[in-house]
């Protein structure tokens, strides 16, 4: 089953590629994928994930330009988050291992796009967050539906977890970000944090903040120290938000310390 996963997941983040490509461009979703040098159609069997960029020598079968290096590490990362998520949540055939399985897909596949696109070009791309948004309120409604005990109270509610998690993420970046003027931080790193807090919950925002300080902390002074940045150049937060929150998601049982919150 793991191996399932990991090939379903390879071709998403094929496909996720197309999205950050075509999302920056405006263009519409639909239709081949061309190459953005030349634009010729790409033909089926120089699309297969991984191994289309491996036999192709990572060039372009027209045009001989590189391709880049974006799109099969897109592809295996989301081919290992995916097995990732499987191997920890479908341990059983609950049916609510099953849903929180299929919301992680989703959800991950948007922190994904939003990754790559706010490395690449300095912006959260609010399109993919509000569908991000919409998709998790959604879950925590199904989740909290089908777990019900008679006699729970709403502080003990998935929703109710997530919209707290997401509110005090919210405040606190929206605090960086109004009190810098958005240097320190951006607001699209605000509603960033609200999705992640709503998905988590307050019991795991913390350490998913705690990691994504600490991952943004680790990489800006090596690039200061190995003077790719210097102490006044913007580095973008997203993919340390993105990155603690997943991490947080599927190794937090590791770190029994925290469980206790």
């Amino acid at each position: 089953m793991i191996i399932i996963f990991l090939i379903f997941g390879l071709i998403i983040g094929s496909f996720l590629n197309v999205v950050i490509y075509r999302l920056n461009l405006a263009e519409s979703l639909l239709g081949r994928s061309h190459c953005p040098h030349c634009k010729n159609k790409i033909s089926w069997y120089d699309n297969i994930p991984l191994l289309s960029f491996i036999l192709l020598f990572a060039k372009c079968r027209y045009c001989q330009k590189n391709i880049s290096w974006q799109y099969p590490l897109m592809e295996l990362a989301t081919g290992i988050i995916f097995a990732e998520t499987a191997y920890v949540f479908l341990l059983n055939g609950r049916l609510e291992n099953w849903l929180e399985t299929i919301f992680y897909l989703g959800l991950f596949s948007a922190l994904l796009v939003i990754f790559v696109f706010d490395l690449k070009h300095l912006e959260i791309p609010m399109p993919v967050l509000w569908l991000a948004l919409i998709w998790t309120l959604f879950f925590l409604l199904v989740l909290d539906g089908i777990t019900f005990i008679p006699g729970q109270t709403i502080f003990s509610s998935r929703i109710f977890s997530g919209n707290l998690g997401g509110l005090l993420a919210f405040i606190f970046f929206f605090a960086l970000s109004f009190g810098s003027k958005e240097k320190w931080m951006g607001m699209g790193d605000a509603y960033l944090a609200l999705l992640i807090g709503l998905s988590l919950g307050w019991t795991k925002i913390f350490f998913a903040l705690l990691l994504a300080f600490f991952l943004g902390s680790l990489v800006g002074i090596g690039l200061v120290i190995f003077r790719k940045k210097t102490l006044k150049s913007q580095i973008p937060f997203g993919p340390f938000l993105v990155s603690g929150a997943i991490m947080t998601v599927l190794f937090f049982d590791l770190f029994p310390i925290f469980q206790s919150w």
